[in-house]
């Protein structure tokens, strides 16, 4: 059996889902340093206007040279994101054939203010598995990995952080909100494809190869 290693998300891209619906056995790192400009704290969702960018604050720390580890990263709660990004996720979905269904299921997640960003990624991540139906059969690094290519235990899938990037599947379309005025939109966070296809979400990864 071979364990992929993934980075928890803020819900997280698509592709990286369809990866984790296809692995035997999935492993979060949980010894990395944050990066900024990753999908740890930001997500992407289609809006009335297109795509829209989500982005969980984070308090750095006084000195920017030294690094943090990921799961030590406190969310900022200066401000009420939380609502703000819920708000942006009903006004976006409202619509959507399968809002109302989950939406119980997601609201308390903006509710509930959260400390850490590591541990707020992993509820979500916990929710929206719950909500596919997949059992993903999570597992915990216990240090760093370090992943060569020779090893056939471990596949190293966590290029899926990196939010500058295309997508590492051919996404094939499906019907989106706001299709007819923009577009398919590809790769958007999973909550996307969750709200637009419901159950049959986990169909639709199984037919991407």
């Amino acid at each position: 059996m071979v364990t992929s290693l993934f980075h928890p998300a803020y819900f997280g891209p698509l592709d990286q889902y369809i990866a984790m619906s296809k692995a035997d056995c999935i492993a979060f790192e949980m010894h990395d340093n944050y990066q900024k400009q990753t999908y740890r704290n930001r997500q992407y969702i289609y809006g009335a206007n297109g795509r829209l960018q989500l982005n969980i604050p984070v308090k750095h720390r006084k000195d920017n040279h030294q690094r943090q580890l990921y799961k030590d990263v406190k969310i900022e709660q200066s401000f009420k994101w939380q609502q703000l990004h819920w708000k942006s996720i009903q006004t976006a979905y409202r619509t959507s054939p399968f809002f109302e269904f989950y939406e119980d299921d997601f609201a308390f997640l903006f509710e509930k203010p959260a400390t850490f960003l590591m541990d707020y990624n992993l509820k979500c991540t916990e929710v929206v598995a719950e909500a596919l139906g997949i059992d993903f059969n999570f597992k915990f690094t216990d240090e760093y990995k370090l992943v060569y290519s020779s090893n056939n235990e471990i596949k190293d899938e966590r290029r899926f952080i990196s939010a500058k990037r295309s997508a590492f599947y051919g996404i094939s379309e499906y019907n989106q909100v706001f299709k007819s005025k923009y577009g398919f939109i590809p790769n958007l966070c999973v909550l996307d494809v969750l709200f637009n296809l419901g159950p049959s979400a986990e169909v639709y990864f199984d037919q991407i190869k």
